[in-house]
């Protein structure tokens, strides 16, 4: 993997497709996403070199201001990032399920980095905004204490920017209930 990821959360389409260009002309990087998400937002991730994913997102940032969200970028994020973005986590056990809650997409990305990072947990998925008017949230697994401190690691990161909504931790969740967690 690259050693960066970066993003833009813009309000609008027309607006998205725009800075994915810039991005995608501004440096060495890799389009990861670039698509619209609920409700009419636009969301890019690109990943490269650091260097290269701050120039990238920068001059989004810079371009289109007035209809940038939010950015981020991330240098050596968690391995699990992309297996519970793209949905093809597979966990073997869970004994605890957590799930947080924002009401945007680039905080939740950094939330999960830190919660990943945090504790020994393991991302089962991130639902990044599609059929959410918006918002994201995230599932991760492992033991009581380690999902516990993984969220709330992740929610003082979330909170900083006013973007936590909502998190809970499940012990043990029931066998009925997993059949719908990825």
């Amino acid at each position: 993997m690259s050693a960066a990821i970066g993003m833009v959360e813009c309000t609008t389409v027309s607006t998205g497709f725009k800075a994915a260009d810039d991005m995608a002309k501004a440096a060495n990087v890799e389009l990861l996403q670039a698509e619209a998400t609920c409700p009419g937002k636009f969301v890019i991730l690109i990943t490269g070199e650091i260097s290269a994913v701050e120039a990238s997102v920068e001059r989004a940032a810079r371009a289109y201001a007035d209809k940038v969200i939010d950015t981020f970028v991330l240098g050596n994020p968690h391995e699990s990032i992309f297996p519970a973005i793209y949905g093809t986590a597979a966990p073997e056990k869970i004994e605890a399920l957590g799930v947080l809650e924002t009401y945007d997409v680039a905080s939740m990305i950094v939330a999960a980095d830190i919660a990943a990072k945090t504790a020994i947990v393991e991302l089962l998925e991130l639902r990044l905004a599609k059929g959410l008017c918006g918002k994201s949230y995230m599932t991760l697994t492992g033991s009581v204490s380690a999902v516990s401190a993984a969220l709330e690691a992740a929610k003082r990161s979330a909170g900083d920017k006013g973007m936590f909504l909502d998190s809970s931790v499940i012990n043990r969740p029931s066998d009925r209930l997993m059949k719908f967690i990825n």
